[in-house]
């Protein structure tokens, strides 16, 4: 049996890959919106970037521009994305309105959510969806179940 650790340290089990037409700018919004610090970056041929690691927190997302040769291809080419990442930052209000000042579009406002976060969606100018989220009340599962019955109507 080898010794190498087959989940390396520093690595969670799992941690999305973004294809992004044009990564470099992604990395600085990302950077700038979520305080995101950049780990690794492997360039690529004309200033495209093969491969980079930014930490979000402890969470690792890992990104380059698009490799249609190997279909890792970005949301614009096609057609859109049904994955959305969710972060958890600081000031959930701030992120968002730093994120549709640097050119993001709104998916869903910030409001405080019966759960106990304060969240709101957006799409990046590269087509990825993120939501922002800010824990601001701890729910207990009793008042949790109240709460959703209040939402979505009691079954």
């Amino acid at each position: 049996m080898s010794d190498v650790k087959p989940i390396p340290d520093g690595y969670p089990v799992v941690s999305p890959g973004l294809a992004i037409d044009g990564a470099a700018a992604a990395i600085d919004f990302y950077k700038h919106i979520f305080g995101a610090s950049e780990r690794m970056r492997i360039p690529g041929p004309d200033g495209k970037i093969a491969h980079c690691e930014l930490m979000f927190g402890d969470s690792v997302v890992m990104l380059s521009d698009p490799a249609p040769d190997m279909e890792f291809l970005d949301p614009k080419t096609v057609g859109g994305t049904p994955v959305n990442l969710l972060v958890y930052v600081e000031d959930a209000d701030a992120a968002f309105a730093a994120a549709l000042a640097a050119g993001a579009r709104q998916l869903t406002p910030v409001v405080t959510q019966f759960y106990g976060d304060r969240s709101g969606s957006f799409e990046d100018t590269w087509g990825h969806r993120w939501t922002v989220s800010t824990h601001v009340e701890d729910v207990s599962p009793e008042e949790m179940d109240k709460r959703m019955a209040e939402v979505f109507g009691s079954s």
